[in-house]
Order: C-alpha cells, then sequence, then structure tokens
C-alpha cells in the first residue's frame, strides 16, 4: 500500500483548498474564436490554448471551457463522444448507449468509494457505452430511466452537497462519456472548488479524451479486460485493447489517476495479469484498486466462467502479483 496523498497531491491541494480544480483554471484560459469557425480550426486553437495554459486575472469574454462546448455541442449532433464512433445526430435520436438526452438515473453522497473520495457526490447517468453482461448497474445502464436536470438545478445541487460534506464531484453511470456536453454545460455554471472525477469504461473517443483535458481532476477508471477476445464476449466492444490503453496513457498525462480493476472468476491470467503487468510499465505514479466484490449479476448466469463470485484464492493472487510488480495499491 502507498500513501495516497502523495500520488494524489493535486487531488487534496484542492480539498485544502490551496489550488484551483482544473474545470475552474479551464475558465480563466483565453480563446478568441467564433462559431462561423470549421470544426478543424477550432481544435486547433483548443490544442494551442490547452497546451500553453495561460491563465488571466478574470474570467474572459471566451475562455477554453466556451470553446470545449461549442466542439462538444457540434460532436452531439454527429456523435463521436466514444469509439463506436455511432455518428448520429442525438437532437434526434439516441445512439447505441443509448442516450438521446442526458438523464441522471440518481445522485447522492457516496459513502462506497475509495476511501481517499468519499464522502463522494456521485451523479449516476443512465445508459452506457458498454453491454456488459455481468452488469451490476444494468437497470441504469442498459435502459434509459435517467431523468433530466437543468444545468442551473445540478449546480445547486453540488452547491449543497459540498456543504454536507462532498470531497469531490463523481461523474459515473452507466457511462458518463454519452454526457459530456452536459457536463460541460453544468461545469459553465458552477463556482465550487471541488474535485472533478471522472468514473469510466475509458471507452473514450480522442475528441472526447481532449475535451476531458483541462477539466478532469481525478481519472477513476475501470480497466475490465486482459485482450480483446474477451471485451468482445462480455461487454459488446471491440478494439478494446487498443483504445482503453491509449486512453489511460492520455489520462495519465492530463490528470492524478485511480486504476480499477474487478477481479472476474477464471479470468485471471487472460485478463488480471496482463491488465497488472502494463500497469505497472505504463503507469508509473498510478494508483490502482484491485476489486474483489464481483458477483454474478444480469445475464452472468448465461456464462459458465463468470456464473460465480471470484474466489479469495484468485482475488489472492492477483493482489500478490500486482506487489511483486510494484503497484501502488489502495
Amino acid at each position: 500500500m502507498v500513501d495516497a496523498g502523495i500520488l494524489l497531491s493535486k487531488y487534496f491541494n484542492i480539498l485544502q483548498e490551496n489550488e484551483k480544480s482544473q474545470y475552474l483554471k479551464c475558465k480563466h484560459i483565453p480563446v478568441s474564436f467564433d462559431t462561423s469557425e470549421s470544426t478543424k480550426a477550432l481544435w486547433k486553437k483548443h490544442d494551442i490554448a490547452l497546451n500553453k495554459r495561460k491563465l488571466c486575472s478574470s474570467e474572459p469574454k471566451k475562455s477554453l471551457l466556451d470553446l470545449k462546448i461549442e466542439l462538444a455541442s457540434r460532436i452531439f449532433q454527429q456523435c463521436c463522444f466514444c469509439e463506436r464512433k455511432c455518428k448520429v445526430d442525438r437532437r434526434k435520436k439516441s445512439g447505441n448507449c443509448g442516450v438521446q438526452q442526458s438523464g441522471i438515473a440518481s445522485e447522492f453522497l457516496h459513502l462506497g468509494e475509495e476511501a481517499v473520495l468519499v464522502p463522494s457526490y456521485t451523479v449516476f447517468f443512465a445508459g452506457c457505452t458498454f453491454h456488459c453482461v455481468f452488469c451490476q448497474n444494468w437497470d441504469i445502464s442498459q435502459y434509459n430511466t435517467g431523468m433530466y436536470v437543468e444545468p442551473s438545478t445540478l449546480v445547486d445541487m453540488i452547491e449543497r452537497r459540498k456543504t454536507q460534506g462532498a470531497r469531490n464531484v463523481n461523474w459515473v453511470g452507466g457511462d458518463p462519456t454519452p454526457n459530456l456536453h452536459y457536463i460541460l454545460q453544468v461545469l459553465k455554471e458552477c463556482e465550487v472548488n471541488i474535485p472533478q472525477v471522472w468514473n469510466s469504461n475509458m471507452y473514450c473517443s480522442i475528441e472526447a479524451m481532449k475535451l476531458l483535458a483541462g477539466i478532469i481532476d481525478v481519472y477513476l477508471t475501470d480497466f475490465k479486460y486482459g485482450n480483446d477476445e474477451c471485451a468482445k464476449r462480455l461487454s459488446k466492444v471491440d478494439n478494446y485493447m487498443k483504445i482503453v490503453k491509449r486512453n489511460h496513457k492520455i489520462a495519465h498525462e492530463a490528470g492524478e489517476m485511480i486504476v480499477r480493476h474487478l477481479v472476474l472468476p477464471s479470468h485471471i491470467d487472460c485478463c488480471s495479469k496482463p491488465i497488472i503487468k502494463w500497469i505497472a510499465e505504463n503507469l508509473s505514479n498510478a494508483t490502482a484498486n484491485i476489486m474483489a466484490q464481483y458477483r454474478p449479476e444480469y445475464k452472468a448466469y448465461e456464462y459458465k466462467d463468470i456464473s460465480r463470485p471470484a474466489s479469495p484464492e484468485e482475488v489472492s493472487q492477483v493482489k500478490e502479483y500486482a506487489d511483486k510488480l510494484g503497484i501502488h495499491e489502495i
């Protein structure tokens, strides 16, 4: 185990009011742009501003956050927030994720997350970019059960939850990726200095990852599989390894990180060990949470290999392997 205060130092600095959260800084990065400009031109301005990160003391007329909102609005009309890249106009219909207009399934102070995060103000969106046969939140991830909440109303909730002890805003689901445009709109209206946590399966597109950069303080990622075959069979996604590895590397550079890995029964050699080895070789300062709480849910009983809980021996085997490779566990 490692002191999380060392690996998540920026997160703790925000909690202690010694630093501003990234999204607040983003509001003070000036960008001159016009909505008549091409998307290509706007991305160029976005990347230049993001790389320079030149802050001004007062909030500019147009900021990098405003530019991100404009780009997200365009993506929403030809959706490619995730790597499925449905390209649907979500003003008119939902994508593969089942999300058209963002719907919040629940919001509350979560006490069951990692100790450094709790109490965590979790906002659970309905819909998901994955279709995991063992999903423990299948009732919201696979069905559009959420309710639209005006951004200003959610800002009020964030302010209230912070006074109740929330240490962060935890965007989750389902998966938050299809709701990125909505999240940016909420943050535009929010002024609370509170860390932003991206709790995701990390099947985001490059475009989504660029929009997240400079906004998210902690990436709470879900690294599920060690190969494409298991990902395809159990979550119905293609090119899992290439996409998720790429996005973990991008997130590792953009913010602080906690990598979750849920130990699946019978998947130690094909999934758990390859994931742990890759983390050790590529994410030197990341913190990992090896999770033992898998239980068969949803359609899991139709798949023999995951139709039982992971055994204590299987979990211990993964944890021992992580310790051997010097993984920072939380």
